[in-house]
């Protein structure tokens, strides 16, 4: 196991992205856990989905004194070149990022300006203002259409599906030359497929929630032969947390240059779940949480479809070298995490003062 190297206590930590799904989920933990922690959020609140769940989630983070909230844009780079110098975080989470595959087909601008200029702007300032460790989400999305499995940060990623699986490999090889440049510790992490309470309303779980109450029908893609390492948040936020205590070691190559502070880690629950089998357990954990009716007739309220462009049948993480360096391995079961996020949606959207 790695020892750790970065102190998070009464640090300034910056979290882009702390409306979203992860960041808040993220900001709260080390609000609650870290002794004095200093967390700096930033996030545009767009209207990708739901302000709602945002401003939700902003209003939990906002009763601990120590977080500050700075609405704004990744890439605006006088604001982010303004936050660095007014708060100088020694720790940097680039959560902040256009999310979605499906939507980067029809809206692309979008993913160059979050993912490609916003992430150069946050390089940018940790060049200027030297951190002790960026973290930076990428996605199991860019293993594209490899046939290996389970996905290893070992095997070639040069064939991405979709403009957003581009977009986080890019990222991938802007924080490496950076590292390698400006000695800059980057540690990227690829995410797998993440639900949970509060979490994306554009995720499958929570679409079928939505479509399921209404009496509408969902549609399973690939006629369910799809498999997903659904991730819990809780098990994504430890693997952050711990990454965030170790960075990558500062060190000079022959040529006298820095050789680059740079690593890689898959976070998924390393157990690929069949789409048919995933619904059918949260069909059944919606009924037990009294979203739908004892009696729903969920046969009729599916629809097997073809494969959609820029998914991909199968996401499975190889999570060894996670377990290697952080004695950590995701582990909550997906009904256990499907019950969670139905007594959540129940309780946000079905009670009265919702």
């Amino acid at each position: 196991m790695l020892q750790q190297n970065v102190d998070l206590k009464s640090k300034p930590i910056l979290i882009t992205g702390a409306a979203g799904f992860i960041g808040a989920n993220l900001s709260e933990r080390l609000l609650r856990d870290i002794p004095d922690a200093q967390v700096i959020g930033l996030d545009s609140v767009n209207d990708y989905y739901d302000v709602r769940l945002k401003e939700y989630r902003l209003s939990e983070l906002t009763t601990y004194p120590n977080f500050t909230f700075i609405k704004g844009n990744l890439a605006d780079k006088a604001l982010i070149d303004r936050t660095f110098e007014q708060y100088q975080p020694q720790i940097v989470v680039n959560l902040a990022a256009q999310a979605g595959v499906r939507y980067s087909i029809t809206n692309p601008d979008t993913y160059i300006e979050a993912n490609l200029i916003g992430f150069y702007n946050i390089l940018e300032a940790c060049r200027h203002h030297p951190v002790e460790h960026l973290v930076y989400a990428s996605s199991s999305s860019v293993y594209g259409s490899n046939k290996k499995v389970p996905y290893s940060t070992e095997d070639k990623v040069d064939n991405p599906v979709s403009l957003y699986a581009a977009t986080k490999k890019s990222n991938e090889l802007m924080a490496h030359a950076y590292a390698k440049l400006y000695n800059i510790p980057c540690t990227g992490l690829r995410f797998f497929t993440v639900y949970g309470p509060a979490g994306r309303p554009d995720m499958a779980y929570f679409g079928f929630t939505n479509k399921l109450r209404q009496g509408e029908t969902i549609q399973i893609f690939n006629y369910g032969n799809c498999k997903r390492d659904f991730t819990y948040i809780d098990d994504i936020v430890e693997g952050i947390v711990r990454v965030m205590q170790h960075a990558p070691e500062k060190a000079i190559g022959e040529d006298g240059l820095p050789i680059p502070p740079y690593a890689l880690y898959n976070i998924g629950n390393n157990r690929p779940e069949n789409l048919l089998d995933f619904v059918q357990i949260l069909s059944e954990e919606l009924v037990r949480a009294g979203v739908l009716p004892e009696d729903y007739d969920f046969e009729a309220h599916k629809q097997l479809v073809p494969m959609q462009p820029g998914d991909v049948p199968v996401t499975y993480a190889d999570t060894s070298a996670l377990e290697r360096d952080f004695g950590f391995k995701p582990a909550t079961p997906l009904r256990e995490g499907l019950r969670r996020f139905a007594q959540w949606y129940k309780a946000f959207y079905m009670t009265s003062n919702s």
